[in-house]
């Protein structure tokens, strides 16, 4: 398996335990990023660690501080955090078990493919894996994961467990400090119908090889653009606010225009290709 693993421990169900590794199940690579360049010499910006006093500092000679008052601080190395040992730490003990619609999805955060070690592990793993299917359940374990004890939830993958971490309680904002300002507003009936029929027209099965970055993509035709001495912009105008006077017009509209759209469709064909952008004149060189 080329990617490293983020996590080695052991996932425990009483007394069954097994050698297991977590992966890191999405991937942010394909992502347009930038660096920071200075226009005047073209060079790329580094950041560079500077104490105020002595100057800039190697990053490897530096430990971490927690500040306790004003520009007072508690002092960690290496060493220190070592010693905080918890069985989270290289265990994944399973606690208990729940159903899924008891998590709320507010506290589903990043997904981990769990897997087994190679060797007498995997027999142990199959019992886990086997027995959680079994009773169809969540499994609710926590571990320590990139310096932080975090709630883990489990659930059976084909061959394999997937591990989410879960949020913290503290950290998910109540919704009723947002939602408790929404004015109390009756919907014409008449209306939620004809939205509830559009609704229906455009339901479909979840696929998500369908969701494109469409700001992403765009930041690369304009990334192409400018290596061929091109501008690249790309416009998208802001829809109007709908007008609460003609908006039993739109929804008629829109379920009309949704109609002919359906009776209309096309057999799915390739994307036409965009033209290439103009290529503007080279600059000269400076001598």
């Amino acid at each position: 398996m080329a990617a490293r693993p983020t996590w080695q421990g052991h996932l425990k169900l009483s007394l069954v335990t097994c050698p297991v590794a977590l992966y890191t199940a999405t991937s942010s690579s394909s992502h347009v990023s930038f660096h920071l360049i200075n226009p005047e010499t073209n060079n790329r910006i580094r950041m560079v660690p500077t104490d105020p006093d002595a100057g800039p500092v190697e990053r490897s000679d530096l430990v971490k501080g927690y500040e306790v008052s004003k520009d007072e601080y508690v002092l960690f190395d290496d060493a220190d955090f070592d010693k905080v040992k918890l069985e989270s730490t290289r265990t994944i003990d399973i606690g208990q078990f729940v159903d899924e619609d008891d998590i709320d999805r507010l506290y589903w955060d990043d997904p981990f493919y769990v897997v087994p070690e190679k060797g007498v592990g995997a027999e142990a793993f199959a019992v886990i894996r086997d027995a959680m299917k079994a009773a169809g359940k969540i499994a609710i374990g926590c571990l320590v994961l990139r310096g932080r004890e975090r709630q883990i939830a489990l659930e059976v993958r084909g061959k394999g467990l997937v591990a989410y971490s879960l949020r913290p309680h503290d950290e998910v904002r109540e919704a009723n400090d947002y939602f408790d300002d929404i004015p109390t507003v009756k919907a014409d009936k008449d209306m939620v119908d004809i939205a509830t029929r559009i609704i229906g027209q455009k339901e479909a099965d979840f696929d998500p090889s369908q969701f494109k970055d469409r700001y992403d993509e765009a930041l690369k035709e304009m990334i192409k653009a400018k290596q061929k001495g091109g501008k690249g912009l790309v416009e998208a105008p802001e829809p109007d606010d709908t007008n609460v006077v003609d908006l039993m017009a739109a929804l008629r509209a829109s379920l009309k225009g949704s109609a002919g759209s359906e009776k209309k469709a096309p057999a799915k064909k390739a994307p036409a290709k965009k033209p290439a952008a103009k290529k503007a004149p080279a600059k000269k060189k400076a001598a």
